[in-house]
C-alpha cells in the first residue's frame, strides 16, 4: 500500500524586481524547505497578479532573459494607440498582455525533495511593469 497523499500551501514574497525576466528558483527554494518531506509529486506556481508572469527557460546563460524582454517589448510596445486601458502607465496595458501571453503558473515535478527541472531550465519571474513592488505566489505541493 502507497503513502498517504499530501498537500501542502505557502504563500511566498519574491522581493521587488526591475522591469525584465529574472531567474527566481532558489529565491522559491528558499522560502519553501516543505519541498524536503516530498519523496515524489508535484510543485505548483501561481503568481497572484496580473501584470507579471511565472516561466521556466534557460537559467545559465543571462542574455536569454535579456533578450526575451527586447522581443516582448517590440512584439508588445508601450502606448500603441488602440489601448483604451491607459490610467495605470503606459507599461500597464502591455503588462497584461504579456503576462497572459506568458502565463500565471508553472508546475515542476518533484523528486527527493528537489525539483526535477533540466540542467539548463530555471523558473522566470516575468516583471512587466516599471516599478511592480513585491510579488505574490502560491506554492502548492502535492505528493508523498
Amino acid at each position: 500500500m502507497g503513502k498517504e497523499l499530501m498537500w501542502q500551501q505557502k504563500l511566498l514574497v519574491i522581493a521587488p524586481k526591475k522591469r525584465g525576466f529574472h531567474l527566481i528558483t532558489e529565491e522559491l527554494l528558499d522560502q519553501l524547505p516543505e519541498l524536503e518531506s516530498v519523496r515524489v509529486g508535484l510543485a505548483h506556481f501561481f503568481i497572484q497578479h496580473t501584470s507579471a508572469s511565472l516561466s521556466i527557460n534557460e537559467n545559465a546563460d543571462y542574455t536569454v532573459r535579456t533578450d526575451m524582454e527586447a522581443h516582448l517589448n517590440q512584439m508588445v510596445p508601450e502606448n500603441a494607440p488602440y489601448y483604451r486601458h491607459t490610467l495605470e502607465g503606459s507599461d500597464d496595458m502591455p503588462a497584461h498582455i504579456k503576462s497572459a501571453l506568458l502565463g500565471s503558473n508553472v508546475s515542476v515535478p518533484v523528486s527527493n525533495g528537489q525539483l526535477c527541472l533540466g540542467t539548463w531550465q530555471g523558473i522566470y519571474l516575468g516583471e512587466h511593469r516599471n516599478h511592480g513592488g513585491s510579488r505574490r505566489i502560491l506554492a502548492t505541493l502535492q505528493g508523498e
